[in-house]
């Protein structure tokens, strides 16, 4: 489920939060790590809750309809199908997934106003009015849930509840919206289909924590191999993200064989963009590519061959 873009993002926003409170021990931001990496999967999960919570209004939508003292022929019409096809009955009558979302109390989380208030406003989008009037088959239900999901995606109302319950949203949006997608998109849905997108292990702990542990402890690399590169620079007027990312970037070349050195440099410099200032991807670029330059004339950097 999460990318190694992503744990890179989540390593560098602890490895922020240590800088930014001194008392905060390698431990502590270790288990804030691992914390942030749960707690993209629970947002996942809290994603299709509220999908299918949505969806249940429906059912509350066609018991007004047909009790109505003169029904109109729209009112005689309207089906709750939006809940009762097969794909938000698969997740409704999986155990697994119900208690993970009792675990995580979403039911005392979220507002009943709330979703209701969500399914009132879709209930006037022409592509809902069409699909309960013109459905015919799973191809027309996988649709209309998929652009439920686009019209949450860009309610006001659906995202400031989202990002009050999880910090994270902003951040993990992508990687949540294409594991949510993939699940609506699912032909089967077997007893534990939801373990298909906990996040791998060889992602957030055999690269991610590892990152986080080697990067707490570079500081003495960083002394020796890129202080001398900052030459003009004074290092602690550096940004602090920049100086994280240079951190992270160095512990990858010195110590992830499998990660070749243009890959990592790039991917710092990219990040840059989205998290320091314009002028950071080529301050990380100028400095980096001197740094492994050295690093390499000195035979410090060991990368595996990749066999073609």
């Amino acid at each position: 489920m999460l990318s190694r873009r992503s744990v890179r993002i989540k390593v560098m926003q602890v490895l922020y939060a240590q800088n930014r409170d001194k008392e905060l021990h390698d431990d502590e931001v270790l288990k804030l790590y691992n914390d942030s990496v749960n707690g993209t999967f629970d947002l996942f999960l809290l994603n299709l809750y509220l999908l299918i919570e949505i969806s249940r209004v429906s059912v509350e939508d066609e018991g007004k309809r047909v009790s109505k003292y003169i029904p109109t022929e729209d009112d005689r019409l309207f089906k709750s199908t939006l809940y009762n096809n097969d794909i938000i009955k698969s997740l409704v009558n999986n155990k697994l997934l119900k208690s993970k979302f009792d675990k995580l109390h979403f039911s005392e989380k979220i507002d009943a106003d709330i979703i209701r208030k969500l399914y009132r406003n879709f209930s006037q989008e022409k592509a809902y009015i069409d699909y309960w009037h013109y459905r015919k088959d799973l191809s027309d239900d996988r649709d209309i849930l998929l652009e439920l999901y686009r019209f949450l995606r860009a309610s006001e109302v659906f995202n400031e509840k989202v990002e009050e319950l999880y910090y994270q949203w902003i951040s993990e949006k992508s990687v949540v919206i294409g594991s949510v997608k993939k699940v609506i998109k699912r032909n089967e849905f077997e007893d534990e289909f939801i373990n298909d997108y906990l996040p791998q292990r060889e992602t957030t702990h055999d690269f991610g924590e590892q990152l986080l542990k080697y990067t707490m402890d570079i500081e003495p690399k960083l002394e020796e191999h890129v202080v001398p590169r900052l030459l003009k620079w004074d290092k602690d007027r550096i940004a602090v993200v920049d100086m994280v990312f240079i951190k992270m970037s160095l512990a990858e070349v010195l110590y992830f064989e499998t990660i070749p050195c243009n890959v990592t440099l790039n991917e710092y410099v990219e990040l840059s963009k989205d998290y320091s200032t314009d002028k950071s991807k080529e301050f990380i670029n100028g400095i980096m590519d001197k740094v492994i330059r050295d690093l390499k004339e000195k035979g410090l950097v060991q990368k595996q061959i990749r066999k073609k």
